[in-house]
């Protein structure tokens, strides 16, 4: 019983933040009628510079259009959703260098589980000296 009672103020969050973080935002698209609309022109905005982002983005598009087993799907969901916004602000923003990096790491499976995982190829020269540039 003691046990159960230290516990119960966690089960009460579902699991923690990562779980608050992606109800919130499932709960901004059901409430909000144009939010998904809003996001979707916003990552529009990047579309034809990379196939891959395209094709994360069709992707992301459809799972956003299945309301009805978003709940289940929440965390996944919200991911990629960052993901997305990632891609396209470096698309339309970064180095070509950066944003091919990430288009091939983390939507065109080119990368491993860690992060820092590039493809052959990568020109990781100008990523480094754009991170080592001064501000």
């Amino acid at each position: 019983m003691p046990r159960l009672y230290r516990e119960a103020p966690l089960n009460s969050v579902w699991e923690g933040s990562g779980n608050v973080n992606a109800l919130d935002v499932l709960r901004t698209l059901a409430r909000e009628p144009g939010a998904a609309e809003l996001f979707s022109a916003e990552l529009a905005e990047a579309a034809g510079a990379d196939a891959r982002y395209d094709a994360f983005a069709a992707r992301l598009r459809a799972s956003l259009a299945d309301p009805g087993q978003l709940e289940y799907r929440a965390r996944r969901v919200v991911e990629d959703m960052a993901v997305a916004w990632q891609a396209s602000l470096l698309l339309r923003h970064a180095p070509h260098a950066v944003a091919e990096a990430f288009c091939a790491t983390r939507l065109g499976g080119e990368g491993g589980l860690g992060y820092g995982t590039l493809p052959a190829g990568a020109d990781v020269g100008a990523i480094v000296d754009r991170a080592l540039a001064p501000a």
